[in-house]
């Protein structure tokens, strides 16, 4: 074995950097934690305006059913005009139980749901940040000990590297060991299939969006699908809202709206939904903000369907704002623009920080971790872009790998795959390390 010695002559130590990389860390875990906790506050607002915004509608349809009955009464009793109001009354209030109210249990659920992930990721900052502020003190204490100092090195750099993992910064670069692939093409299909959209559930079920057919599938985790569900307008992209809960972007020439899916024992199941006033092609989803782009548009809005405000806009050309991805700590938004092949990286406020151009940008995700996918429907490639939107890691699949008109890319972390979304109905499964 080596001496500490020897490795200390060979691997000197800069403690003012290393300083300066722990106070930069913790300063990041420190921001991170205040806008989780704000992100808390805020699902807790939207819950509450969207219950005072049901309260509203059921007194205004009283009161609207109560002017209704006052005016029809004219040559009617008084007894006769009180029974049609009583039932008039209970027949909203039995519509306000059987609907509102489920409308208000599916959302708190939701709330729960977001709220006990963000509580878990502050938790873990709280942890790193002690264990970088311990780390920080013995560093400046240190000295000239050579073998402290490699010891302190060592130690750092693997709690740097846990610190840069949850704030969405790792720069992994993906390996490629394996590929598979699976059609999901239903009897009741009646063209070709269209994988716009994927999203995966932490239990390992993948869910796709076929475009073409207008349906939403349900895939086991041996990629067979196990249920469907038909929408009413053309279906482009779907994310995550809970463990058991989608968003779906809808979209016609006259239907513009969010529809909410849930899983349930294996079968998908239609919830709530949302209108919007302008194109609904994209979305994706960060503790309670949903981000929807229209193709020209990048906009936020709340999980009750307020809109927050209008973050990007390029009218340039008529696909400018394509698909759309959000960092795992909600501080960089990625959107790609078809038109000019770019990537754009985007500050939570929508500032434009980054652009990359490439012919294979096309569909987009970020993986828990930070890692940047992009792909490529004319240049049928697969690519890792690194997290500051700014140059290409590397190649994960081409045309020879089988890759053939992508749509859209994801990430499981239940399975280490990367999933390809394709025209033609089938689905390429890379496994990676």
């Amino acid at each position: 074995m080596t001496p500490i010695s020897e490795l200390t002559n060979s691997q000197p130590t800069d403690l003012q950097g290393l300083s300066e990389e722990l106070e930069t860390v913790m300063g990041g875990i420190k921001s991170l934690q205040i806008n989780q906790e704000a992100s808390v506050q805020s699902l807790q607002r939207t819950y509450k305006e969207h219950g005072a915004v049901m309260i509203e509608q059921l007194l205004g349809n009283l009161n609207t059913n109560i002017d209704k009955c006052c005016n029809s009464s004219v040559g009617t009793s008084n007894k006769n005009l009180k029974e049609e109001m009583c039932w008039s009354v209970l027949l909203i209030l039995n519509i306000f139980d059987n609907i509102t109210v489920k409308e208000l249990n599916k959302m708190k659920d939701e709330v729960i749901s977001i709220k006990g992930s963000i509580t878990s990721s502050i938790h873990k900052c709280t942890s790193l940040h002690n264990d970088l502020l311990q780390l920080l003190e013995i560093v400046q204490k240190i000295g000239d000990n050579k073998e402290l100092c490699l010891i302190a090195s060592i130690k750092c750099k693997h709690i740097i590297q846990q610190a840069l993992t949850l704030l969405g910064k790792s720069g992994k670069v993906f390996k490629v060991q394996g590929k598979s692939e699976y059609n999901v093409r239903i009897p009741s299909d009646s063209v070709t299939c269209d994988i716009t959209g994927i999203c995966v559930l932490p239990d390992g079920q993948v869910l796709v969006v076929d475009s073409r057919n207008d349906n939403v599938k349900l895939l086991n985790q041996q990629y067979q699908v196990v249920s469907h569900l038909d929408v009413n307008a053309w279906p482009f992209d779907i994310c995550l809202i809970a463990p058991s809960e989608v968003a779906v972007a809808v979209n016609t020439s006259n239907i513009h709206e969010v529809q909410f899916i849930t899983v349930n024992q294996g079968k998908l199941v239609s919830g709530r939904k949302f209108q919007l006033q302008h194109e609904c092609t994209f979305i994706t989803h960060h503790q309670g903000d949903l981000f929807v782009t229209s193709g020209q548009e990048l906009y936020k809005y709340s999980l009750n369907g307020k809109l927050i405000c209008r973050l990007y806009q390029d009218r340039s050309a008529n696909r400018t704002v394509g698909k759309c991805a959000v960092s795992p700590t909600g501080d960089r938004l990625y959107i790609t623009n078809w038109d000019q092949y770019k990537l754009l990286t985007l500050a939570r406020d929508g500032t434009l920080l980054a652009t990359y151009s490439d012919p294979a940008l096309g569909g987009l995700h970020v993986t828990p971790a930070g890692q940047v996918l992009v792909c490529g429907y004319w240049s049928y490639t697969v690519l890792q872009v690194g997290w500051k939107g700014e140059s290409k890691l590397t190649t994960l699949a081409t045309q020879e790998d089988g890759v053939w008109r992508p749509w859209s890319v994801c990430y499981s972390s239940t399975t280490s795959s990367i999933i390809v979304g394709q025209g033609g109905g089938n689905i390429l499964v890379f496994r990676v390390e």
